[in-house]
């Protein structure tokens, strides 16, 4: 999606915190609308998760390659920042303890039902793109810090985070129909004919927990081995 690449440079020259998210979303959420409507569920679903790996891969780019550190510009990317990198220095928070990130998953997950159902999706795509962006700028914070670039790219985006966004992509798009079918008009079915993209969204949730849950002290004492 060349909107949502031109996006980053659009959003970190304007310095404006809230724009970024802003820049990122419109044309996604105009895409995956268009094809709704249309009745193109599936391309709608294929145009949010491309939407979902493009901020990965553009916003860890350009929050890497940006001549100064663009925190400010980045909604809770400091703090994000800082949370996990000490986490990967002594193995202590969230991202390692069960006990600690099941309640906030569930708490995120939702969060983004509610706003996704209510609002046609189109403030759940919003947040989510404030939460990859400061994801991307923790990724793209250990290429600064001096981590090696091949540890950064297969540790800085851990499996289990990829099973979440996917299956987050998922959901923005089938639980806009409710709302969106009756906004702009469209003949829809109910979410029982996307049963199957709930429940594949579903297993993505659940790998993500197994995943975090299994691999995250293995994977921080991998990143604390390359951080300086």
């Amino acid at each position: 999606m060349a909107t949502t690449a031109a996006s980053y440079p659009l959003g970190l020259v304007a310095g404006l915190p809230w724009l970024l998210p802003l820049l990122n979303t419109a044309p996604a959420y105009v895409a995956m609308a268009s094809r709704l409507r249309s009745g193109d569920r599936r391309g709608a679903v294929v145009a949010v998760l491309a939407w979902g790996a493009t901020l990965a891969i553009c916003g860890t780019l350009a929050f890497a390659l940006w001549p100064a550190d663009p925190g400010e510009t980045v909604v809770n990317g400091p703090r994000y920042r800082d949370e996990m990198f000490h986490w990967v220095r002594t193995g202590e928070g969230a991202e390692g303890s069960p006990g600690l990130f099941l309640p906030q998953h569930l708490l995120h997950l939702a969060a983004f039902v509610v706003l996704s159902l209510s609002t046609a999706s189109a403030v759940s795509m919003l947040v989510g793109a404030v939460l990859m962006n400061y994801m991307s700028f923790y990724v793209a914070s250990l290429a600064r810090a001096g981590a090696p670039i091949w540890a950064v790219v297969l540790l800085g985006w851990p499996p289990w985070a990829l099973c979440r966004v996917a299956a987050f992509c998922v959901l923005g798009a089938v639980l806009s129909e409710p709302l969106l079918s009756r906004l702009v008009s469209y003949p829809y079915a109910g979410l029982g004919t996307a049963r199957r993209l709930v429940v594949a969204a579903g297993a993505g949730l659940l790998a993500d927990c197994f995943l975090k849950a299994s691999l995250a002290p293995l994977w921080g004492r991998w990143l604390r081995a390359v951080l300086p």
